[in-house]
């Protein structure tokens, strides 16, 4: 079985923004092709799992480094990628269900239909790893895909782009200055979505999550710089594991939909509605530590603040 990734991309202070960015893709994508093979079938739910997460690392580059790469550069692979997630997200998700939902309240739940869903859900996704997962991995458009963008970040082809003079100056900035102004300005998109948030407006909710995993995705990136990045995340953990239970809530509603589309199985259908309502009663229950997180997370100490930092 291929080797979880433990070790950040080998950035460094003294390399130039353009150079550091072709690191950062190209650490993340050979890591991919590790988990490639594995992901053709739900053996090894970590398959696709890591294969998401490396596309995920580096979607989120394209928006991370924004300001120095421009989007036209980039929007044609991440146009690609988010072909492939999609192709793979119903797989994640049903594996997610499988392994922890319904194995979270297995036996806890004083209703019929468990061993049912768990059949239903089982045979969904069987199918969908035989009629997306394999077929898109095997297919002449991902083989593409992965010649190409080798390419574009082998050669850095972005720099041969049509850039601003911003752009321009950003991407021969050294990793250390530029790294700073990057965490600083996605620290803020934080915290303007999450100071005063309505708790109870799902949309809102959502999009602070997606800007706390990108402040955690670029925190990632940036850590060999600076001492005390892991400390940093850590006082992530608890919001973003309440935004991810609400967000799993979400999930959970229309996986169901989708298990039980073609099943007139009552006890199955009332089984999924206690899932449902146990999920949500869980995530209220953390909603109550919302603040407390909220606080430790502005409250954390910045690495790149520091002094003796990059």
């Amino acid at each position: 079985m291929p080797q979880k990734l433990k070790n950040p991309a080998p950035v460094t202070v003294d390399q130039t923004t353009s150079e550091a960015a072709s690191i950062i893709f190209r650490h993340f994508f050979e890591y991919l092709l590790t988990w490639e093979e594995t992901a053709k079938t739900w053996d090894d739910i970590e398959g696709v799992h890591q294969v998401r997460i490396s596309f995920r690392k580096i979607r989120s580059a394209f928006a991370l480094f924004r300001d120095a790469i421009p989007k036209a550069a980039s929007q044609p692979w991440n146009q690609e990628i988010r072909w492939i997630a999609g192709e793979m997200g119903l797989a994640r998700d049903l594996d997610v269900f499988i392994d922890e939902g319904l194995g979270a309240v297995r036996g806890k739940l004083p209703f019929l239909g468990e061993q049912n869903l768990v059949a239903l859900a089982m045979a969904a996704r069987e199918k969908t790893y035989r009629e997306q997962v394999r077929p898109m991995l095997e297919s002449e458009r991902y083989a593409k895909f992965k010649t190409g963008f080798q390419h574009w970040y082998q050669q850095r082809e972005w720099e041969t782009a049509e850039l601003s003079k911003k752009q321009q100056t950003n991407l021969q900035m050294k990793l250390g200055k530029y790294s700073r102004k990057l965490l600083d300005k996605q620290e803020r998109r934080v915290l303007a979505r999450g100071s005063n948030i309505d708790r109870n407006d799902a949309y809102e909710m959502h999009q602070l999550r997606i800007e706390c995993k990108k402040l955690r995705y670029a925190a990632d990136f940036f850590k060999p710089l600076y001492t005390g990045v892991g400390n940093f995340i850590e006082h992530m953990k608890g919001l973003q594991d309440i935004l991810g239970v609400m967000n799993d809530i979400a999930v959970t509603r229309h996986l169901l939909e989708v298990i039980l589309a073609d099943s007139n199985d009552h006890e199955a259908l009332e089984y999924a509605g206690a899932i449902v309502g146990w999920r949500t009663c869980e995530f209220y229950h953390q909603l109550d530590n919302f603040d407390r997180y909220w606080d430790e997370f502005t409250e954390a100490t910045h690495p790149w603040w520091k002094k003796d930092s990059a």
